[in-house]
């Protein structure tokens, strides 16, 4: 059997998920080839995991200072080019296709009558049962129009319904897991860096390291500037007290299996972050800012930290499914995986 897999490359999120997924599938013997879009191929790191990797330009959204740019990002789609990806990428070799939210594959699987299966935390988005906050008839179309599957799993952190799965949260091992206090991860990809900066000086109490695509390592003073790496989020994740980010579906749920508790900045404009932050703080696990809100910050200081979900780290029983193809069938898989996650814990 051989599998491709399609992943939006956007964000980190979706790749943290495919590298859980990518573990898997090695371990089990499974002939995987990956193709990713959304960003140039150059900003993508730490992909070791995926081998010959190949990559698209695909559809992105353009951002300016934490707000997403309708017009800008209109104009950069580049529809030709485009088009010409799905005709030129040949899908017909591979058995079906699993995709995360990324169109060039599932666009080609579909003009070729390959089977895809989208797994994806926007699917969950089509469930009349998941929390949207507003325009949800455009916004289910519009998600299945841009990645369209034959069958649609859903990821989230509560099981709204029987399409619906928890997130895989990889366990790693770690130096000093242990909480300092004093300590902040901050990941605010989409947000001016100096702004950033200007936000955190005021608050020298704390130590804050912040993630970004254009930072370098280096300290200002009590604000510590990490440029991206895996490895050192990790590490950092591990021993924070709490997260400072945009609503990502990802970095939210490690936080939350970890324990940590969140400040949500969700990116204007995104109805999946905007939703996502919702959806937390009716869950009592976030607080959200709409802005870059120093007494938003000054409240969440003093916040109790959040209680650790156990969401599941292996996927053998979702790759499993997979590979039975009895895709219309979930609630078996659905009710193995949510057995064990106590979300009262």
């Amino acid at each position: 059997m051989k599998i491709l897999y399609g992943i939006q490359g956007t964000g980190n999120g979706h790749i943290t998920r495919a590298r859980v997924m990518a573990s898997c599938f090695k371990e089990l013997g499974i002939n995987v080839d990956y193709v990713f879009s959304g960003r140039p191929e150059k900003e993508y790191f730490d992909m070791q995991d995926f081998a010959d990797y190949k990559t698209f330009r695909g559809l992105s959204f353009s951002t300016k200072n934490g707000q997403v740019k309708s017009y800008q990002t209109l104009k950069n789609a580049r529809v030709c080019e485009l088009v010409n990806d799905i005709k030129s990428f040949d899908v017909k070799k591979y058995d079906f296709v699993l995709n995360d939210f990324e169109p060039i594959s599932a666009w080609a699987a579909k003009c070729s009558g390959v089977p895809v299966v989208g797994i994806s935390h926007q699917a969950a988005f089509l469930s009349n049962s998941v929390p949207m906050f507003g325009r949800g008839l455009f916004r289910k179309s519009l998600i299945k129009h841009y990645a369209p599957a034959n069958t649609y799993l859903g990821v989230h952190w509560q099981p709204f319904a029987d399409n619906i799965i928890p997130p895989f949260i990889a366990n790693h091992n770690h130096g000093n897991p242990v909480a300092v206090m004093n300590k902040v991860l901050v990941y605010l990809p989409f947000e001016n860096l100096d702004n950033i900066i200007d936000y955190l000086k005021d608050f020298p109490e704390k130590e804050f390291y912040c993630y970004h695509p254009h930072a370098q390592d280096k300290s200002l003073g009590h604000i510590h500037l990490r440029a991206p790496s895996r490895a050192g989020f990790l590490n950092d994740l591990a021993n924070t007290s709490g997260v400072i980010g945009n609503a990502g579906f990802e970095l939210a749920s490690e936080a939350l299996k970890l324990g940590k508790k969140l400040l949500l900045k969700p990116l204007d404009g995104q109805f999946e972050q905007d939703a996502n932050a919702q959806t937390l703080r009716a869950m009592k696990m976030a607080h959200v800012m709409n802005y870059l809100n120093p007494q938003a910050l000054d409240d969440w200081n003093s916040a109790p930290q959040n209680k650790q979900i156990n969401f599941p780290s292996d996927p053998a029983p979702l790759v499993h499914w997979l590979l039975k193809k009895q895709w219309h069938n979930t609630h078996s898989l659905h009710k193995n995986l949510w057995g064990s996650v106590n979300l009262m814990a």
